[in-house]
């Protein structure tokens, strides 16, 4: 794994609305910038990419919980995204995400029963992704269906993949429209 950067970034919400959150909540994005070993040709076995999303699950999810100065136990939402550079296919991004990520990622969060959201596209620099995040334990809580734009001004290039990983420590500011919240949870099934 060639990785040319890592950036983290941290959202402190302290209002929203007009109305003050308390306690605030945290968001904390980590992100990684990695060479993609593939670009520019077609390669039936994409192990290799796999592997790498069983590196960056461990790493840039400790980062993120590093990043809100938590345990990982209080840690509540999660997500993943990637953006692969023109020179290579949005199967490179599905390789790295789904098959090895979700397991380090869910160690490094103290958890996790709920299938990981995710997000996937190809761009050139500056280009944003919305990575979905909803509550670890179980996927229908609706407080926490949100989303957090993330964006690396001088990346992906044409031969790079980004990789981001979000963590909350809270769901949405003010929540107010129904439905499941996390205090109700059963937390059995990964769903409610």
């Amino acid at each position: 794994m060639e990785v040319r950067k890592y950036v983290t970034i941290v959202e402190e919400i302290l209002e929203e609305g007009g109305r003050k959150m308390d306690p605030p909540g945290k968001r904390a994005a980590a992100i990684a910038v990695i060479k993609n070993p593939f670009a520019g040709k077609y390669v039936e076995d994409l192990t290799p990419l796999i592997e790498i999303g069983d590196k960056l699950g461990g790493i840039l999810g400790k980062m993120a919980v590093d990043a809100l100065a938590i345990p990982p136990a209080k840690a509540e939402s999660y997500g993943k995204a990637a953006i692969v550079g023109e020179a290579g296919e949005r199967e490179h991004a599905a390789a790295i995400l789904h098959p090895k990520l979700g397991t380090p990622f869910r160690n490094a969060v103290g958890g996790g029963k709920a299938i990981i959201p995710s997000a996937k596209k190809i761009g050139g620099m500056g280009t944003e992704i919305d990575v979905p995040i909803h509550y670890k334990d179980a996927a229908f809580v609706r407080t926490h269906f949100d989303a957090m734009t993330i964006r690396v001004d001088d990346a992906p290039r044409a031969d790079e993949i980004v990789v981001v990983l979000v963590v909350t420590d809270c769901g949405r500011p003010h929540p107010r429209i129904g439905g499941l919240k996390k205090e109700e949870a059963k937390k059995e099934d990964g769903l409610r």
